[in-house]
C-alpha cells in the first residue's frame, strides 16, 4: 500500500501557480481544498496537472432540512468533479439530526455517490451528523458501504478525553475509513498549539496510534493507497497571542514536520 500526503491550502492566500509548484517541491502528492474557494477554476486544473498533483474536494452540505442538505449535497459534488479529483470529503448533515434523520440522508448519499462513480468520505467534524464516535459507529453499522474520513481531533474534543471508552466504536469506524485528516487535537480544543511541543506527547502518540490501526485495515483490506491530510487551520483555529492575534506557530511549516512524520511512520 502506498501512502499518498495531501496539503490543505486552508489559510493560504493567495492560491497561485508559485504556491501549488512549492507543495509538489516540498514532497505533498497532492492538494486538498473547498472547491468552492477556488477562485479560478481554470487556473486551477492547469496548475495541477502541471505539478502533477492530485486533488481531494471538500465540500460542506447546508440547508435547514434533510431535503436541502442533499440538494447541496448533490449540487456540490457536480462542482467538484469540475476538478477531477480523487476523492471527495463531505462534512455532511448536522449534529441535531436524530439517527433516523441521519439514515435517511445517507441512504439517498450513497446512491449518489454511485451515481457519479467518486468515492466520497464523510468526514468526522463537529456540528455534523457524525460528530461522536457514538452514532458514527451505528451509521456505519447501518451502511456497509459508508465511506468515512477520520479527524479524529474533533472526537478528542467532543468526549473531552483521548476515547479511552470508546476502543469498540473506533474498530467499526477505521474499517470504514478511506481517509485521514492527520490533525492532533487535545481535550479542550480540535487543534493543539504545535504537536511538536512536549507537552502535548501524549495526545499526539495517541493520534499516531489510531492512523497506524487506520493503515492496517486499509492494508487488510486491499486498499492501494493511503490519503492523509495534515490539516492544521489557521487563527482562530490556530492558538494565537492576546491582543496581536499572532499566531504562536506556522500552521504551514507544522503541517511539512507532520508530512515528513506520517511518512516516516508508514511501514505498510
Amino acid at each position: 500500500m502506498k501512502l499518498k500526503v495531501f496539503k490543505s491550502l486552508w489559510g493560504l492566500a493567495p492560491i497561485t501557480e508559485w504556491a501549488l509548484a512549492s507543495q509538489e517541491a516540498t514532497g505533498y502528492a497532492g492538494i486538498e481544498f473547498k472547491s468552492l474557494s477556488i477562485p479560478d477554476s481554470t487556473n486551477f486544473r492547469d496548475w495541477l496537472h502541471k505539478f502533477h498533483l492530485d486533488f481531494i474536494a471538500q465540500i460542506h452540505t447546508e440547508g435547514l432540512d434533510v431535503e436541502q442538505h442533499l440538494i447541496s449535497f448533490e449540487s456540490l459534488i457536480q462542482i467538484a468533479l469540475g476538478f477531477d479529483p480523487v476523492l471527495i470529503n463531505s462534512q455532511s448533515g448536522r449534529d441535531s439530526w436524530s439517527l433516523s434523520d441521519k439514515c435517511r440522508f445517507l441512504e439517498k448519499a450513497l446512491r449518489l455517490e454511485e451515481k457519479y462513480g467518486i468515492p466520497i468520505a464523510h468526514e468526522t467534524h463537529r456540528s455534523r451528523m457524525t460528530y461522536t464516535p457514538w452514532d458514527t459507529r451505528a451509521l456505519a453499522e447501518a451502511f456497509p458501504s459508508l465511506h468515512i474520513c477520520a479527524d479524529l481531533s474533533h472526537w478528542v474534543n467532543v468526549c473531552e478525553r483521548l476515547l479511552t471508552t470508546e476502543k469498540s466504536d473506533l474498530k467499526k469506524v477505521f474499517s470504514a475509513c478511506i481517509h485521514i485528516h492527520a490533525r492532533v487535537g487535545y481535550e479542550q480544543g480540535p487543534q493543539v498549539p504545535d504537536p511538536r511541543a512536549p507537552e502535548y506527547k501524549i495526545q499526539l502518540e495517541a493520534h499516531e496510534g489510531w492512523w497506524q490501526q487506520i493503515w492496517k485495515n486499509q492494508h487488510d483490506r486491499g486498499m492501494a493507497v493511503s490519503t492523509v491530510c495534515p490539516e492544521y487551520g489557521p487563527v482562530p483555529y490556530q492558538h494565537s497571542l492576546p491582543f496581536t492575534n499572532k499566531p504562536v506557530a506556522d500552521i504551514h511549516e507544522i503541517s511539512d514536520w507532520a508530512m515528513h512524520s506520517l511518512q516516516s511512520s508508514f511501514k505498510f
